[in-house]
């Protein structure tokens, strides 16, 4: 197949998220729609099941189409059926991190202003003390096997109702079907932000649909409708997935195999061995980590056809295991929360090692120097792009939006990237000081908003450092309020401290003490003298 980023992109198809849902499970009703933990849901199931649950949604009192509803579950089939349900009644979803500390999960909740949370009855007991500084007024709660058998949940001292109990009382409410336009908000996901706070970027019902219709022609002949079998075992709560597993296989009548706890390697394994899977996502970690297991090279591979990686580098050490193990090519590309995610995709059988492909359909991309004018073709700045599937703006932050889009439309993404002669693109480096572990997006700020209110932490800096495991790792750098203490006793009452404020991913693996940091004239802490 050829690259198409010159075609025109077609989005009269689906009036909306709901009208593409309902579509599908039309036609292909019969079809296992997605499967996980041994349960297989058809297409018609997940169409009535998520019925039922927009129907409950559009029964509570006070919740209107428009309001936020919150989902803190893994890769189960229940969050499918909340996700499409929060959808049809017209509710905006909030994909949220399970891992999520209390600090985290209460900022995004009352940022976002979510009425409704969806959440994993193991989670519970982390949010006794988020639901009362919060303005959710329902909390459904579902053990992860509980469409196999009902669970026994935790208890808590605050109300919640059984998803169980959610979908039984809505089969027998009146369900009204939502109408709603393309412009019309479908989802806040949440990325980091340079004041050490998350923010919602804002998607829309046509932004999400323009980018399956993207990927869609990238991938061509390799994605057949009703006979794809994709295994999922990247989560659904991050834009990578939720794009791929509830929107494009979804339309194209396939089957997503959902993977609850990909870090368990044998059991992905086990499930990789119950299907003829075609397609796979994944990370140079995951890559890595699955070809050195003896198991995973017995498999059948010879079903498996698109392999795409992103969030992260490929680096040529795991795409060329992966090939040596599977015969099957990795298409790397390139996305961001803000742009639904795609921006670019290598095209299957057509990939080039060390690039991020070509743009996608409808994608117009810059490279701009720090004037905002663009550079000269093979010289490096930030990659600027417009196209359908960007964000409208971020939520109630006019500021922020306003720092990343320029005057003509173009959003900023803050990476640095190049663009070979043949109009393909490579990523060169982070314009700012993000870090990437596991493709997921760290920000100093927030981790030194976090060790800065340590009682032993006098000044620090974080920055990332190279990690074979996960591509890079959170390093602390720190001066201590008392330089004669014991420093291993400092260290782990640091990292005990941070497991308490911050997900796992974001906790410094390396802390290192000084008696100074480097600062510039005016004060500033110099992260780069930091990196030398």
């Amino acid at each position: 197949m050829a690259y198409d980023s010159d075609s025109t992109l077609d989005l009269t198809q689906y009036s909306s998220l709901i009208d593409l849902i309902e579509t599908a499970s039309e036609k292909y009703a019969d079809k296992t729609a997605y499967a996980c933990l041994g349960h297989h849901a058809s297409f018609s199931e997940i169409e009535r099941d998520s019925r039922y649950f927009a129907a409950y949604l559009q029964s509570i009192s006070g919740l209107n189409p428009g309001d936020r509803i919150a989902i803190q579950l893994p890769n189960i089939i229940q969050y499918v059926i909340a996700a499409y349900g929060a959808i049809r009644a017209g509710m905006v979803l909030v994909n949220t991190n399970p891992l999520y500390t209390e600090r985290e999960l209460t900022h995004q909740y009352n940022d976002s202003g979510a009425k409704v949370l969806v959440v994993l009855s193991d989670l519970l007991p982390k949010l006794e003390n988020v639901v009362a500084n919060t303005g959710i007024d329902t909390v459904i709660s579902t053990h992860a096997a509980d469409l196999l058998a009902p669970q026994t949940q935790a208890q808590v001292s605050f109300k919640t109702h059984k998803f169980l109990d959610v979908l039984a009382q809505g089969e027998s409410l009146p369900f009204k079907r939502f109408s709603t336009k393309l412009d019309t908000l479908a989802a806040l996901q949440y990325t980091g932000g340079t004041t050490g706070l998350s923010k919602g970027a804002m998607l829309s019902h046509s932004n999400l649909i323009a980018n399956a219709m993207q990927i869609k022609s990238r991938l061509g002949d390799k994605l057949v409708q009703g006979e794809e079998i994709f295994v999922a075992p990247l989560p659904v709560y991050h834009i990578y997935a939720f794009m791929i597993n509830l929107v494009l296989y979804f339309e194209r009548g396939c089957c997503s195999v959902l993977v609850p706890n990909p870090r368990d390697i044998g059991s992905l394994i086990k499930t990789l061995s119950d299907y003829k899977f075609t397609g796979f996502a994944g990370l140079n970690t995951l890559f890595v980590g699955l070809c050195h297991q003896v198991e995973f090279k017995a498999l059948d591979f010879s079903h498996l056809k698109v392999t795409i990686s992103g969030g992260t580098a490929l680096t040529q050490a795991a795409a060329g295991m992966w090939k040596e193990t599977t015969d099957c090519t990795i298409s790397e590309g390139y996305g961001l929360s803000e742009t639904s995610p795609v921006v670019s995709l290598n095209a299957p059988g057509l990939e080039q090692l060390g690039t991020i492909g070509k743009p996608v359909i409808g994608t117009q991309v810059k490279i701009l120097d720090n004037d905002g004018n663009e550079v000269p073709q093979g010289e490096t700045g930030e990659l600027a792009l417009k196209g359908p599937q960007v964000m409208s703006a971020y939520w109630n932050k006019p500021e922020e939006t306003a720092e990343v889009m320029t005057d003509d439309g173009y959003f900023k993404t803050g990476d640095i990237a190049l663009a070979t002669q043949d109009g393909l693109h490579q990523i060169v480096d982070r314009k700012k000081d993000m870090i990437i572990v596991s493709g997921f997006n760290v920000y100093p700020n927030e981790v030194e908003n976090v060790l800065a209110s340590h009682e032993t932490v006098l000044e620090c800096a974080v920055i990332g450092v190279t990690d074979e495991r996960c591509g890079e790792a959170v390093k602390a750098v720190i001066v201590l309020t008392d330089p004669n203490c014991d420093p291993e006793a400092a260290k782990e009452a640091i990292i005990s401290y941070c497991r308490e404020q911050l997900t796992a991913y974001k906790i410094p693996k390396q802390i290192e003490f000084m008696s100074a940091l480097p600062k510039s004239t005016v004060g500033k802490i110099l992260r780069r003298e930091l990196r030398k």
